[in-house]
Formats: C-alpha cells, structure tokens, sequence
C-alpha cells in the first residue's frame, strides 16, 4: 500500500535529446537537450508544479513522463495501486495499457482536445470502452457522476462540444481524464488559454478534485501566480535542468537560486501574472548550443569564474520554516556565499 511518505512518481536522471540534421544527404548536425538529467519525487496527494520560460523543457518533461515521447534516457519510477514499482520508460506500449486508467493527462487547449464529432456522453464514455468496459448502463452512470463532479448539468451529456464555451470545455477535459478513476494526472498548462476569472473556477475544480479522489498532480504551468495558488511543491527549469525545488510558500519568500530570484522580481505586482523574460538580463540561451559551466551564468549577477566552467549540482538543503524542518534543493555552486551569509 502506498502512503503520504512514499513517491507516488520517482524521475531519475530523465534526458530527452533531440537529434539536429543538415546538409545535403541529412547528416547528424547536433544535438537539443530539451531535457538533460532531470530528478524529482511527486508524492501522493500532491501537486507539484514545474514552472520556467517557454522552451525550458518542462511540457517536454510531462510528455516523456506519460510516454508521448520516448526518453533519450533515465527513468520514470511509478508505485502502482498494488505498491509495486515499475519504471515506465522501457515499457512497451502493451504494457503500459493496464496503467493508462492510473495514469492520465489534462491538456492545454479545451478547443482541439476533444473530439467535434462526438458528444460529452461519447467522449466520457470512450476512457472507459478502451478499457473494457462494454456495459451501456454502467458507462452512462459514470458519465452522468463525472460530468456533475466537475459543475456541469447530466443534460449537457447529449451535446457537442461546439455548444460549450471555453471554460466549460476544459471542465469536460478533466472530467474525461478523471473518468478511469486515476491516482496521478500530469496537467500541462491546462488554464493558460483561459480567461483570467474562469481560471479561477478551474483551479478550485482541481483542487477540490485532488482532495476529494486523492490525485496527484504533475502541474506544468509559466504562471507563477497559477502555480503559487495551486501548488505544494515546486521546480524550477532552466534550459532542460531543474535549478531549485522547494515548497511553494517559501520558495515564493526565500528562493535559492539566482534564476528563481529573477522570476520573483520579474512579477513585482499581482497584475503581472506571467513571467517576464524582458526583465531577466541577456537572453536565452540556445539549447542546441548551451553555455558550459551554470547554462545561467551569462545573465546571472552573482556568477563567477567557476560558474563558467563547472556544472553545479542540484543539493539539498534544510531550513527551518513556522517551527518545522523542510528540505529543499538549489543547483548554485555559492548558495551558502548568497543566500546563507
């Protein structure tokens, strides 16, 4: 049996590369890290959120993990509801198929994710067919429940999804992904192509859905104000490495990591909700071609010469937060020298 101590996911050392061709006859001409030795742990009952700038690697990180797209390397460790652990990244599709109901997605956009030519019944119901079950009676019942735990009406079952607006789509996104009763859901910025105040009523739908069926989330998201609201952990990606992981509270007061620093000032008011990348000195760097050393260095004002030629190591540390001891991580060779004087 799993508990709140045990990880529900384990990602270890998780590299996803991506060959670059060219030439006349296509030759190898480079390699992207997208992803390139990515850790963390996602325990049961968690949301843990994994925020950076756009072409950081974090929805590259949610689609290995589920198996969309086969890792270069490392390995993706899944206590599975019987409390064996599995590594899903050798797997073959075929044996995967008994873990899909376990494991499920929320994608980004309400619109292209669900099907024109199906009704909410249809789309509901089609989880459930894949996995055998055959039972009229049963799979309407299932819908009917899904469709009113997330706030629409069992009449809404007949329509298509043409007749929803954008919010209410995402509504019946979630409730087709929480249909085969899962225990871990990887949310790829599944609010952003929302409005500001509908946002909100999706967010306390997932909360409430978390608490209420016990999920677990892998929440990817470039808003930190989304993240902050919703997330109990988070980790921050730079350039296809997490750079700092800590619980939400006190990453948001006390960060460790000059880039996580950045972010921070990068929303200096509630009103800037998304990061700001114009704020943080120098630009990105390309990942086909990234700096040695810290890959933040070139826009980081603490780096030295060290940081230019050695890679640092994502370490843990303990502090002391309302009385409790808590860990947490940062991959900064001066984290002591900055942020412990």
């Amino acid at each position: 049996m799993n508990d709140n101590t045990t990880p529900l996911v384990e990602v270890e050392g998780l590299q996803m590369h991506f060959s670059m061709k060219g030439g006349a006859f296509s030759r190898r001409a480079g390699v992207i890290k997208a992803v390139d030795g990515v850790d963390f742990k996602i325990f049961p009952n968690e949301t843990f959120g994994l925020v950076g700038e756009s072409g950081c690697g974090k929805t590259t990180v949610g689609r290995a993990i589920l198996k969309a797209m086969q890792p270069t390397s490392g390995k993706v460790i899944y206590n599975s509801k019987n409390g064996g652990k599995i590594d899903l990244v050798p797997m073959t599709n075929k044996e995967l198929r008994p873990f899909r109901q376990e494991i499920q997605m929320i994608f980004q956009d309400p619109y292209s994710s669900l099907s024109p030519r199906m009704t909410v019944q249809q789309i509901l119901e089609e989880p459930l067919r894949l996995a055998g079950h055959a039972d009229k009676e049963y799979l309407y019942e299932q819908a009917k429940e899904m469709i009113q735990q997330v706030g629409l009406r069992s009449s809404h079952l007949m329509r298509y999804p043409h007749a929803f607006s954008g919010g209410q789509r995402q509504r019946i996104g979630i409730a087709r992904s929480l249909i085969t009763r899962p225990r871990f859901i990887v949310a790829d910025e599944a609010v952003s192509a929302l409005d500001v105040s509908v946002q909100a009523q999706i967010l306390e739908i997932l909360a409430e859905l978390k608490n209420k069926f016990n999920l677990s989330y892998l929440f990817i998201s470039h808003d930190l104000s989304v993240v902050k609201y919703l997330c109990d952990r988070v980790g921050v990606m730079y350039l296809g490495r997490i750079v700092e992981v800590a619980p939400t509270d006190i990453l948001f007061k006390t960060p460790l990591h000059p880039y996580t620093e950045a972010l921070m000032h990068a929303i200096p008011d509630i009103n800037e909700r998304q990061i700001r990348s114009d704020i943080l000195a120098g630009e990105i760097p390309d990942a086909a071609n990234p700096p040695s050393g810290c890959a933040f260095h070139n826009r980081c004002k603490y780096a030295k010469d060290k940081c230019q030629s050695e890679t640092p190591k994502l370490r843990e540390f303990t502090d002391t937060f309302n009385g409790k001891e808590i860990f947490r991580q940062s991959a900064c060779h001066f984290v002591e020298e900055i942020y412990y004087k």
